[in-house]
């Protein structure tokens, strides 16, 4: 495949997430995708991350988010589908936050605000990866990526999750091919809210992560970027 045949590729990051959660992705499928990942730091809402991407992305282009970026994948859904070619959905979800897990954003946006950001912790790391790779060179980079992106823009980030729109009724009108994929041990985003966007959304394909969190481009890259490669070679 030559430069000029490879598929636009846009990779979404999460929160606190920035190229760094791709890395391997983008190396493991330069040789079929142009592949960008967008900036969603700069936004307070998912309607002006969606419509920053857009305004820099191809005509056309097959899209894949981790949990942030499955927001604004559905609000891309919402502004243009007709470019959007292929949908790849990662450990995320299509319903807004519960009033619990709302509450635990609110209260950590309110320390944000008020200059205390601690970023990923050690404690919080758990959460985020499996507890077996807690101490390993992943559980720095994930700490590290958390404060490269920073204070400022974790609020941003915070505000536009917590204010974001309800996407279960966007599920059946769906169709573009979509592969939905999750870790066995994501307790950030479930795998049950997975399992309700693989019932809703029309021959979505849905791919579960051994052993693995919320970060499976990161915890099984290899695996990550052959499940990739199969959606956008299918």
């Amino acid at each position: 495949m030559t430069p000029d045949d490879r598929i636009p590729l846009l990779l979404l990051p999460g929160l606190l997430c920035d190229g760094r959660l791709w890395r391997d992705q983008i190396v493991g499928l330069e040789g079929i995708a142009a592949i960008q990942v967008p900036d969603l730091t700069l936004d307070d809402s998912v309607s002006a991350m969606a419509t920053r991407t857009l305004a820099t992305a191809p005509p056309r282009f097959a899209l894949a988010g981790l949990s942030m970026g499955g927001y604004v994948a559905f609000e891309i859904l919402r502004q243009a589908p007709e470019r959007v070619m292929r949908l790849a959905l990662l450990d995320t979800s299509a319903r807004q936050d519960e009033p619990k897990r709302a509450a635990v954003r609110r209260a950590g946006l309110a320390l944000a605000e008020r200059g205390r950001f601690a970023g990923v912790t050690n404690k919080l790391l758990p959460q985020l990866i499996h507890e077996s790779r807690v101490g390993l060179p992943i559980g720095e980079e994930v700490m590290t990526m958390a404060a490269r992106v920073g204070r400022e823009a974790f609020i941003r980030q915070q505000r536009a999750i917590l204010e974001r729109p309800d996407s279960l009724p966007l599920l059946p009108a769906i169709d573009q091919p979509t592969v939905i994929a999750v870790g066995d041990d994501d307790r950030m985003t479930p795998p049950e809210e997975s399992r309700i966007l693989h019932a809703a959304i029309p021959n979505a394909r849905l791919h579960v992560f051994r052993q693995c969190g919320h970060l499976p481009a990161m915890e099984l890259p290899q695996e990550t970027t052959a499940m990739l490669r199969d959606w956008l070679t299918d």
